[in-house]
């Protein structure tokens, strides 16, 4: 009789190990089914995600697009059921293109034009695939029409950002992240005296207008008179930094120093193959007494904005050598303090850096 309990004892022992066992197995083969059976999305597949989505915009239509059951959109950073707000009013797409991929994130960014009721805008667009599918999109949209022109007279960007980076040259996506945000905390509360990490031949575009090195800027005849030279520009007592100057010498002018704010630095795309680095972000300008300070030669100045506003921005890097050598922008004014509708609001506020945008998806 003992034997008998001991040897059904021993059996119920095994039949639990063996289940316990297949509770523990189980997930772990699961895991690996769905590391398996994820599908990637390289670059021509993310691209093409970007061509499907403005497709399917310009003819007013999302159900073209395949979807997460629970995909998120914004527009100007409000949360709005796909298929609301430019999805209404768009009548076409545009000739700009600068696609933006990051294979290892699933994420692409886009730069481009398109027609709104005939007349061509500026949008900024991300999107996140999971599966083959669109998770996420956020968009801002710029009518302006000259703006779009200019962007649309460049007829493509710099041909830079699609060079690829020789691998010996190539660092690591949290090094590409370190160097582009060296750029939005040299210009926070700018004094002239910080590192600014650009290559002499430094060049930015902003909506399509050339914002340094644009010898055909609208500046004063003195200006043009005188040279692209910040001594000269102090020489004559001018209170603003110029588009003719270079991208280190805007920054080192300190004249840049009424943007009190850069925050919610979110980047989303990083491609360490073309060395290039995308993020959003606000610029905020709290005007009041933050407009009078000095810069490096000693003397008080006033100048920027007089009222407090914020610019929703959207930019580009491309970095060489831990240097920035070329950066895009796609941006437009909104309400001061406006957030993403991405972040909380500890997190909007923040001008901390956010890499990955969205941890744990990454």
């Amino acid at each position: 009789m003992y034997r008998k309990v001991v040897c059904i004892g021993g059996s119920v022992i095994l039949v639990l190990i063996a289940f316990v066992g297949a509770l523990w197995v189980a997930p772990a083969l699961g895991d690996h089914s769905n590391v398996a059976t994820k599908k990637s999305c390289d670059r021509a597949c993310l691209d093409g995600f970007v061509d499907s989505y403005l497709d399917a915009l310009a003819v007013n239509d999302p159900s073209r697009l395949s979807l997460t059951q629970m995909v998120k959109f914004t527009e100007d950073g409000q949360r709005l059921k796909l298929g609301d707000g430019l999805w209404n009013t768009a009548t076409g797409r545009g000739t700009y293109k600068f696609y933006m991929d990051d294979v290892q994130a699933g994420q692409v960014g886009f730069f481009g034009t398109m027609r709104e009721a005939g007349e061509p805008i500026i949008i900024s667009l991300r999107l996140k695939i999971e599966n083959h599918k669109i998770a996420e999109i956020e968009t801002i949209v710029v009518r302006n029409k000259d703006e779009a022109e200019n962007l649309e007279k460049r007829a493509h960007p710099d041909p830079l950002f699609a060079e690829t980076i020789p691998a010996a040259d190539r660092v690591s996506r949290a090094e590409l992240v370190k160097t582009a945000n060296m750029y939005f905390s040299g210009m926070q509360l700018n004094d002239g005296k910080g590192d600014y990490p650009f290559t002499d031949d430094c060049d930015r575009v902003e909506n399509g207008m050339e914002a340094t090195n644009n010898r055909a800027a609208d500046t004063a005849d003195a200006v043009a008179a005188q040279g692209n030279s910040v001594d000269n520009a102090r020489r004559r007592g001018d209170l603003s930094y110029s588009p003719e100057w270079g991208c280190k010498e805007q920054f080192q002018s300190g004249l840049l120093h009424f943007v009190t704010r850069i925050r919610d630095r979110r980047f989303v795309v990083i491609d360490p193959e073309r060395g290039v680095a995308f993020a959003f972000g606000f610029f905020d300008h709290a005007a009041g007494k933050t407009r009078t300070f000095q810069i490096p030669d000693g003397r008080t100045v006033t100048v920027g904005p007089l009222t407090p506003w914020t610019w929703e921005m959207s930019e580009v890097f491309r970095v060489e050598h831990g240097k920035i050598r070329r950066i895009e922008a796609v941006y437009q004014r909104c309400p001061y303090g406006m957030g993403s509708g991405w972040s909380s609001w500890e997190d909007s506020m923040s001008t901390g850096v956010r890499w990955p945008a969205f941890p744990g998806k990454e």
